[in-house]
């Protein structure tokens, strides 16, 4: 069939040299409506104007070749993607939308139509009319096509700025690129933001999983930056109040496991601050298989100083340590009886020849001073390897 020349009528013949001699003033006139009937196509610069014009005019043009060669159910159809959109196939996307397209193809086949009937006798037009119809569908299909193209590799493109951006910040390396980076993603550089890391799904969830993270950031009018480093699901979360409230509406999008969150960062850029505690807390999470989901990265403290975090390391003595000593001995004095007593007021008090209530009162004390509390468990602990780092920092 493909090398069988197709013969076309004379009547044909003549009809699309008439169509041909009539190209330009249609596209004019097309043009000119555009003017009328679309606002937005006046915003256009000269250049984009010009641009919108050529595919106008290939699309005109397309169509008397095609009707020209035959135009019926076995002629070849049209490649218009290339051919009609292949003008501008970039610029078109990002000038304009696909619904101003779509109104941009369905005003030229009217103004096509509205044109016929003076062009041409009346079964010539209704020829025509007839092979206009069937050429809308083509030119709606390669509408899609060109579009659902353009998408996906915006997808992609998108993708991969992201992923780069949230590498940069899991380094710390969030300078200016990276801003202007996030800011084509349409992040705002000045939003509070938190670090959120956990266990990345395997196989086919992950796209599914990040998908729904920012499907869910939105609902919540949060912004997000996703991507995947490793095993590691990472999310910075913008636009919030508080991060461990923020992060429990993702935590069951990541596998079992830790899901740790880092504290409030003031922007994008000191976000590094949050990212590198969150990712001191979940390399540390084995120490504490039993820490809620999701969990602040502060809660990991003693397990990072454990681990080697310097930060950790600092933080405990600088702000549990160190303020018990400059308070007065008798703190960090109460403080290491009880946890020699196992955490008896009593036990305590006769080590320390005091009453219970005086050992009751220090404690209270030593947790207004530190915010740790010595008779929980967790906050115990914290304190516990604080005494023994600060001990070992003075001896």
């Amino acid at each position: 069939m493909d090398n069988v020349t197709a013969v076309i009528p004379p009547t044909r013949q003549r009809t699309a040299q008439a169509l041909r001699r009539a190209t330009g003033r249609l596209a004019t006139a097309a043009t000119s409506r555009m003017d009328d009937a679309m606002p937005w196509f006046k915003d256009l610069s000269a250049k984009n104007r010009s641009l919108v014009g050529l595919i106008v005019q290939a699309g005109i043009k397309e169509f008397v070749g095609w009707y020209a060669g035959g135009a019926s159910a076995d002629t070849a159809k049209p490649d218009l993607a290339a051919s009609m959109f292949g003008v501008a196939p970039r610029a078109l996307t990002g000038i304009i939308t696909l619904q101003q397209t779509v109104d941009l193809v369905r005003l030229s086949i009217e103004v096509v139509e509205a044109n016929i009937d003076h062009l041409l006798g009346p079964e010539d037009a209704a020829d025509v009319h007839e092979a206009i119809g069937r050429y809308a569908r083509e030119v709606a299909f390669a509408t899609a096509e060109v579009y659902a193209r353009a998408a996906e590799q915006r997808g992609a493109w998108d993708a991969r700025l992201e992923a780069l951006v949230v590498d940069a910040v899991l380094r710390a390396e969030t300078d200016e690129v990276v801003l202007s980076r996030a800011s084509a993603l349409g992040w705002d550089a000045d939003l509070q933001l938190c670090a959120v890391l956990g266990h990345a799904p395997e196989g086919v969830g992950l796209d599914a999983a990040m998908e729904e993270v920012r499907r869910r950031a939105r609902a919540h009018d949060m912004h997000t930056l996703c991507a995947v480093q490793g095993d590691r699901l990472v999310a910075l979360l913008g636009g919030i109040e508080d991060p461990l409230e923020a992060a429990e509406r993702i935590a069951d999008l990541f596998a079992d496991g830790p899901v740790v969150v880092g504290p409030m960062a003031t922007g994008l850029a000191t976000a590094a601050e949050s990212a590198r505690a969150a990712l001191s807390a979940y390399r540390a999470a084995p120490g504490w298989p039993d820490a809620p989901r999701p969990a602040r990265s502060q809660a990991f403290l003693p397990e990072r100083a454990l681990a080697g975090d310097a930060w950790a390391h600092r933080y405990l003595i600088e702000h549990l340590y160190r303020p018990l000593v400059e308070a007065r001995s008798t703190l960090i004095e109460t403080l290491a009886a009880y946890f020699a007593a196992g955490g008896g007021l009593e036990a305590t008090g006769r080590t320390l020849f005091v009453h219970p209530n005086t050992v009751r009162y220090r404690l209270k004390q030593v947790a207004e001073l530190t915010g740790f509390t010595p008779t929980d468990s967790r906050d115990a602990l914290a304190l516990q390897v604080a005494l023994i780092l600060g001990r070992q920092q003075d001896h």
